[in-house]
C-alpha cells in the first residue's frame, strides 16, 4: 500500500524520534503496569485497603492505569506533532 500523493511527506528523522518518544512512553506504561502487578503478587492485602471513601484500593489502581494510558497517548500526540513542527522549520 503506497501513501496518497497528497499526504505531507514526513521527514524520516522525526519520525525516528516520534518512535524514540513512543518506545519512551511505554516504558514509563510498563513500569507503571508492574508496580500495580507487585502489589498484586506481593501485598495483596493492601489493595482491600479502602483509603477513598468505600472504593478498594485495587479499583482505584485499575482505574489509574487507564487514565495513565490515556493521559500517554495525548502526551505523545502532543510530542510528535511538536516533533514534526521541529522538523519543518
Amino acid at each position: 500500500m503506497t501513501p496518497s500523493d497528497d499526504s505531507p511527506p514526513r521527514c524520516e528523522p522525526a519520525v525516528s524520534r516520534s518512535a524514540r518518544i513512543g518506545f519512551g512512553l511505554f516504558w514509563i506504561y510498563v513500569a507503571c503496569y508492574g508496580g500495580f502487578i507487585a502489589l498484586v503478587l506481593f501485598a495483596p492485602g493492601l489493595l482491600s485497603a479502602r483509603p477513598f471513601g468505600g472504593v478498594n484500593l485495587a479499583i482505584a489502581c485499575g482505574l489509574g492505569l487507564i487514565v495513565a494510558a490515556l493521559v500517554l497517548a495525548v502526551v505523545y500526540m502532543v510530542a510528535c506533532r511538536v516533533v514534526e513542527g521541529a522538523s519543518h522549520d
